[in-house]
């Protein structure tokens, strides 16, 4: 059986897994305060650009989501979203279980238009009773999105001229952000996210590594009393090092970015082979997700080989279907399933 259900279906990479097992019997202290952390901080800032980024490692990605969200948002706020933001729809309410509301603008192919968010906001303030209801407190974006776009560089910095004037946070989901960072054309760095967000993460979980996502605030005052915020969302990891020795090892030789090309050159190579023969792209996405329109009919058979996820309901006659590939893709799985088609 062929799979490309998602990114995270592996362990990890088997250097995150060498390094684990190599220092094993170690007695370190506790709660990310361990030498291995402590270094893994300080190359995700060389990265990043940040000399004096605060930088935090939690375990998933909707516990770091909801966990930073509720840090930058005062009680009365809300977060600013795509309607296909992952916040509103897969991460079944835990933002609201927060205190927070998810208010949502339209997307376009995932993405959030910096000239919409900044409608919202004035016209919130232009109502007469904002104070009865909930205020437009930070932006949350994803890159890559949940179709697998990306931002270009001059969506980025007007999302964040528009957070700037109105003095919101704008605060980016990364999960994976290492297949966004090796998709071929874009023109957005890691360096380019440090300058422009006030906050973002940095995925592990779907990247390469058996557990975890490293939260980066350029500016740490962004994220006051973050440590003990951690600890009451049940974030805080007592075997610390296990986190800091994985990141440590993904920003040592170019392991992050490396991963990322792999997948991606995977993917585009599945797409081309969904488009020669013929088969509708729903979305053009350059990076490890690619979304296809199937005739049911080949849903099923191809469901006897291979296991794929349906996005959204399925379909009278078509179903809008998504592959997935990662770091351990193997090449020949993607040309099994060319064949197939």
């Amino acid at each position: 059986m062929l799979h490309f259900d998602t990114d995270y279906m592996e362990g990890a990479h088997p250097e995150v897994m060498r390094r684990l097992m190599e220092t094993n019997l170690e007695q370190t202290s506790g709660y990310g305060s361990d030498d291995y952390t402590c270094h893994a901080r300080e190359l995700i800032r060389q990265a990043c650009g940040q000399p004096e980024a605060g930088v935090y490692f939690l375990v998933g990605g909707t516990q770091t989501n909801a966990t930073v969200i509720d840090g930058l948002l005062a009680r009365h706020e809300g977060v600013l979203g795509a309607e296909t933001a992952h916040i509103n729809v897969h991460e079944a309410g835990a933002i609201e279980a927060s205190g927070h509301k998810v208010l949502t603008l339209p997307q376009h192919e995932g993405k959030l238009c910096a000239e919409e968010v900044e409608a919202y906001i004035a016209d919130f303030y232009r109502d007469a009773t904002y104070e009865h209801m909930v205020a437009p407190g930070m932006v949350y974006i994803s890159h890559p999105t949940e179709y697998g776009t990306l931002y270009s560089l001059s969506e980025l910095e007007a999302l964040s001229r528009v957070c700037r004037k109105a003095n919101i946070p704008l605060y980016m989901d990364g999960a994976r952000l290492g297949y966004g960072l090796a998709a071929p054309g874009t023109d957005v760095t890691l360096q380019d996210i440090a300058r422009l967000c006030d906050v973002f993460y940095i995925g592990g979980t779907k990247v390469g590594a058996l557990f975890g996502e490293a939260v980066v605030a350029p500016h740490a005052e962004r994220l006051p009393h973050f440590f003990p915020l951690i600890k009451q969302h049940g974030a805080l990891l007592a075997k610390g090092r296990l986190l800091g020795i994985q990141f440590e090892t993904l920003f040592t030789d170019g392991i992050y970015l490396e991963m990322g090309k792999h997948a991606v050159r995977l993917a585009q190579k599945l797409k081309q082979g969904f488009v020669q023969k013929g088969y509708k792209l729903h979305m053009d996405s350059p990076t490890n997700q690619q979304f296809v329109c199937l005739p049911n009919a080949d849903i099923d058979r191809l469901s006897a080989h291979a296991t794929f996820e349906l996005w959204g309901p399925r379909g009278e006659e078509e179903t809008v279907v998504r592959f997935v590939t990662s770091w351990a893709t193997r090449e020949a799985d993607v040309d099994a399933l060319i064949d197939l088609l």
